[in-house]
């Protein structure tokens, strides 16, 4: 169990691409004409934009992909010296063997500063004949407008719950593991379809254990369990406020939480607490108060503690 599970299990033809099914029929006709243009992939991270153009780039060319595909990483060479010499330098060749252009795969580009952004506009003009380029971003709005209109864009969505299922239980197979049916809903809810995370938990709670079950997923991945938090709430609510406190605190150590991954706990366990709307939403609009003071540097536990004593005054209200 050496291998990181991420590289391990990534998918090496378009057949074995979890979800996405309309964005990958779409680009294998690309790839079946030998043609294609500029693409753009755009959506959160860990749900398979990589993977996509690495099957792509192996469909493509075949044996001779290694020679006629560049993968850059923006977030690391991200101004304009990386455009105006690796890429031009690659780009203005010709592709190696039968191929009709190489591919250039520049992931995160959203973090190209924006002189790079036109420079690579002017690349992508230019090398048009020898090369395509695949560009992958977070946010998509980030992209300079003229470097969009030049590329077929995709809009990535987080894997949904039966395409995670399977992807788990296919690992559980190869290797050997036994996972229980709350520990895959422990993940899916957890990872919200980041499929990354998931293979990174899956090895760490395997590296422990064959048997994987709730209590070992959340513990690895550093999330209290949603009962946990509602209990919390709930003893806020009826303006146990101490005992509020003193849970929530020994959840925080017990699990090694960060204070803005409580509140974004809470935030979604509110939803399931017994209140009106009005005070549900009076509530969540606290709980962006208070991430966005400890954004700003505010002491943790004391916004944590500032946010559950609204909770147990807005409880005091709806009993009364």
């Amino acid at each position: 169990m050496h291998a990181i599970w991420t590289e391990k299990y990534r998918p090496k033809t378009f057949a074995e691409v979890k979800g996405h099914r309309e964005i990958v029929s779409r680009v294998k006709a690309f790839v079946e004409k030998k043609n294609m243009p500029h693409l753009l992939f755009s959506g959160p991270a860990g749900i398979g934009k990589t993977t996509l153009s690495l099957v792509i780039a192996r469909e493509f060319f075949g044996n001779e992909w290694g020679q006629n595909f560049l993968e850059l990483n923006a977030s690391d060479e991200r101004g304009i010296d990386v455009i105006r010499n690796k890429v031009k330098d690659f780009a203005r060749t010709r592709a190696i063997g039968n191929a009709p252009f190489k591919i250039i795969y520049l992931d995160e580009c959203d973090a190209l500063t924006k002189e790079a952004q036109q420079a690579l506009r002017r690349t992508m003009e230019n090398y048009t004949q020898t090369c395509r380029f695949i560009l992958s971003c977070n946010y998509s709005s980030k992209i300079i407008d003229p470097i969009q209109s030049r590329c077929t864009v995709f809009r990535f969505k987080p894997l949904e719950k039966h395409d995670i299922n399977t992807i788990v239980q296919s690992i559980a197979k190869e290797e050997d593991l036994q996972i229980d049916k709350k520990a895959e809903d422990a993940l899916f809810e957890i990872t919200n379809g980041d499929v990354r995370r998931v293979e990174n938990i899956l090895q760490s709670c395997a590296a422990i254990s064959k048997h994987i079950n709730e209590e070992l997923v959340y513990s690895l991945a550093s999330i209290a369990k949603p009962k946990e938090i509602k209990d919390v709430l709930e003893l806020a609510i009826k303006n146990k406020f101490v005992e509020a406190r003193e849970k929530l605190l020994d959840i925080m150590l017990k699990y090694g939480i960060s204070g803005i991954d409580v509140v974004k706990q809470i935030e979604k366990e509110l939803w399931n607490v017994q209140l009106d709307n009005r005070d549900k939403m009076t509530l969540i609009e606290k709980c962006g108060e208070i991430e966005f003071r400890m954004v700003e540097g505010s002491d943790e536990f004391l916004q944590i503690e500032a946010l559950l004593a609204n909770i147990s005054l807005q409880g005091s209200k709806s009993n009364k």
